[in-house]
């Protein structure tokens, strides 16, 4: 188990590396069985500008269950609104060492459609 969690976040910094090249906003994506989280980060100044979880009032009144595809696609279409307010159309896709597979590809393809371009 432990080499598991070890490998991915050996993948997810490969990943930030080439990321940090860019110097663009990033959006993370965390997830865990219960749960998604999304957030767009600026690394230049190590500040998270937005976020948007399955733990926040307004979407757990909408999903009753986190850890699903369809509380990922939801998700991925909040962060795109709360994105857009803030004038934010590009980022990096962040994954953090996840398989593009299941709800992390939902969140992504979703953001997508909300109008990010990663």
């Amino acid at each position: 188990m432990k080499n598991l969690k070890l490998s991915r976040l050996r993948r997810a910094r490969r990943t930030r590396a080439k990321i940090a090249l860019l110097k663009i906003y990033r959006l993370s994506v965390h997830r865990s069985n219960k749960h998604i989280y999304a957030q767009i980060i600026d690394d230049a100044n190590n500040r998270v500008l937005t976020s948007a979880s399955t733990l926040e009032k307004e979407v757990r009144n909408k999903i009753i269950n986190g850890g699903t595809v369809a509380a990922a696609e939801y998700i991925g279409q909040r962060i795109a609104e709360k994105s857009k307010e803030l004038g934010i159309e590009t980022v990096a896709f962040d994954r953090s060492g996840y398989k593009y597979h299941g709800r992390v590809k939902a969140l992504a393809e979703s953001a997508r459609n909300g109008g990010i371009k990663f």
